[in-house]
């Protein structure tokens, strides 16, 4: 990278220049792990919650940082894993790295990896850290556009990375 330029160093993000680009990037982890999980039910597991910069609740994946345990060198399916279990209280035996792709590159230099979690084991409720408030909704898979769908229609934000995710259900043999 050529020299970067510090604007902005706060907690989590730092706020950079290259060459006239101004970007973001995360201060306090080495990546992004996005799961892709299924219950033996085939229901896609999705969770809500309230994200500040939007002023509402959003329906994601789960997901979560690499490396910001106190764990610079987390290993990323580690990461997944323990990010599927605190959000939604699910257990994967078998994680799967998909692919790795930018968020926003205008934006910031942040890399998400995409993992499929297949046999998942129920091990506790989920919804997150003492940070969080986090909702699980379990859909069936054959139900999911149309679910989101509706609460498209009712204003509720949807994150894009699910169609990712559907993508993958579909084009993948289980």
């Amino acid at each position: 990278m050529k020299h970067r330029t510090t604007l902005h160093a706060g907690r989590y993000l730092g706020f950079y220049e290259v060459n006239g680009w101004e970007f973001v990037s995360r201060q306090n982890a080495s990546a992004v792990v996005v799961l892709i999980a299924v219950n033996d039910a085939q229901q896609l597991l999705l969770v809500e919650q309230f994200r500040p910069a939007l002023q509402q609740s959003v329906i994601e994946l789960p997901a979560g940082l690499v490396g910001d345990m106190d764990d610079p060198n987390e290993d990323i399916l580690l990461a997944a894993q323990r990010e599927l279990l605190e959000e939604t209280g699910y257990f994967s035996e078998e994680l799967e790295f998909l692919l790795s792709c930018p968020t926003s590159s205008g934006l910031t230099d942040e890399i998400i990896s995409f993992i499929r979690a297949r046999k998942l084991q129920r091990r506790g409720p989920g919804g997150g850290d003492a940070s969080e408030n986090i909702t699980v909704h379990e859909i069936p898979v054959t139900e999911v556009d149309q679910w989101l769908s509706e609460h498209i229609r009712a204003g509720k934000p949807v994150d894009p990375k699910i169609y990712t995710a559907l993508y993958w259900l579909e084009k993948q043999t289980p």
